[in-house]
């Protein structure tokens, strides 16, 4: 049998980062991956060069059930430490948008940054080796002096004080996703927030969208907004248009708190009075009205836009000047406010990251130690879901440090 102080269960941001922590600090490590490769949700963010962190993080930019859970973790290892581990390691990075930090030259560094971290701390690492099965002997049952646990293992059994999941989510299951978390944590009694997918795409009733399918590879700054009163949440990002639906920074950061059957708003102009603009126009162009509008929004969906008027009861598809004012201001109105119901998402297949999961009211905010002892959770596998613009690696980080310091406590 083989003995360890700690197994990881996933090597990927989390488990990685947390698994060279707790070996420097002195603990016989094992990271286990049912994957060849490690950390491939780092190696494909980004466009390669991974958004690994953001300069502005708090516990508001994360959705939860306990939307304060994350903010001691997040506290106690910020942006600023992470960056100062990137520096340490000379690897070259930029602030890309929105306090969104990139590296210049691809994500390969961070995971061989990573890997290195693991090496100082003579962690070990089994891949591929998936886990069969989980035990725990609890020592108060036994007379003995610790409560430990058993791995069955493609390698062989493994024993151990504590074991750490950090398998991620559902999201992008090519790359190797699976519930493994999900099940560990009902084996052990614990509550599960119904996982979804999130940062994903929004799809459409594909004859209700045929007349914006053509808009596909359109791209603008818009406002998108979604709920009501106290439930409503908004952005002001880039929104894409695709042959199934809408995409881009904007919908995938709405689409966490999209709820299934109800709305989101859009303001396609988001900086012009379009109201007021129209009016202006009427008295001193004789522009068409897509041509008026094509100097505020691109010329193509302009173009889309007026020729919906009739089906929308309202004739756009003349010059501005020979408009009527109520035409031109249920224009500036469904342009300003376009309420449309997505039908659903584009799923884990497209999803970034996966919302729900562990639930944080049975984790300690300090350690994430699970109610069950010796049992830890971090990164998304956990009910803490980011905004996009590395939040989600950024709570990586922070789980992972919390967990290592907890376990160097708790074990030595």
């Amino acid at each position: 049998m083989h003995s360890f102080d700690v197994v990881i269960v996933g090597a990927g941001a989390a488990g990685l980062f947390c698994a060279g922590i707790a070996g420097q600090l002195g603990l016989k490590v094992l990271v286990l991956d049912h994957s060849e490769k490690v950390a491939e949700k780092i190696r494909i963010s980004g466009g390669g060069r991974s958004n690994f962190t953001n300069l502005d993080v708090s516990a508001a930019n994360f959705i939860s059930e306990n939307p304060r859970f994350a903010k001691s973790a997040l506290s106690r290892y910020t942006p600023a430490d992470f960056v100062a581990l990137v520096k340490k390691y000379g690897i070259a990075f930029h602030e890309k948008h929105k306090g969104q930090l990139f590296c210049d030259r691809s994500a390969e560094d961070l995971i061989a940054m990573l890997l290195a971290e693991c090496a100082a701390g003579g962690v070990e690492r089994w891949q591929p080796c998936a886990v069969k099965s989980i035990r725990f002997s609890d020592a108060s049952k036994h007379g003995m002096s610790a409560s430990s646990y058993e791995i069955d293992s493609d390698r062989g059994t493994i024993h151990c004080a504590a074991v750490v999941i950090a398998t991620g989510g559902l999201s992008i299951p090519k790359i190797g996703a699976t519930d493994f978390g999900y099940r560990v944590a009902k084996q052990f009694d614990l509550p599960v927030v119904t996982p979804r997918p999130a940062l994903v795409p929004l799809t459409f009733d594909e004859a209700a969208w045929a007349p914006f399918a053509e808009l596909s590879g359109l791209s603008l700054p818009v406002d998108i907004a979604t709920g009501a009163k106290k439930d409503s949440m908004s952005f002001r990002e880039d929104l894409l248009f695709t042959h199934r639906g809408l995409s881009g920074p904007g919908v995938l950061q709405i689409s966490s708190y999209w709820a299934e059957g109800t709305p989101i708003r859009l303001n396609l102009a988001p900086t012009v009075d379009l109201a007021h603009h129209l009016t202006e126009a009427k008295g001193t162009s004789r522009k068409r009205i897509a041509n008026e509008l094509a100097g505020i929004v691109p010329s193509r969906l302009a173009d889309t836009w007026v020729s919906q008027g009739q089906a929308w009861g309202h004739d756009w598809q003349r010059p501005v000047n020979e408009a009527s004012d109520k035409a031109l201001n249920a224009l500036a109105e469904r342009l300003s406010r376009w309420e449309l119901t997505p039908t659903g998402t584009e799923g884990y297949r497209k999803a970034e990251v996966t919302a729900g999961g562990v639930d944080t009211k049975v984790l300690s905010s300090q350690t994430m130690e699970s109610k069950q002892p010796g049992l830890f959770f971090i990164g998304e596998v956990t009910d803490v879901t980011g905004w996009l613009g590395g939040y989600n690696f950024q709570w990586a980080w922070a789980s992972a440090f919390a967990c290592a310091k907890a376990l160097a406590t708790r074990i030595q």
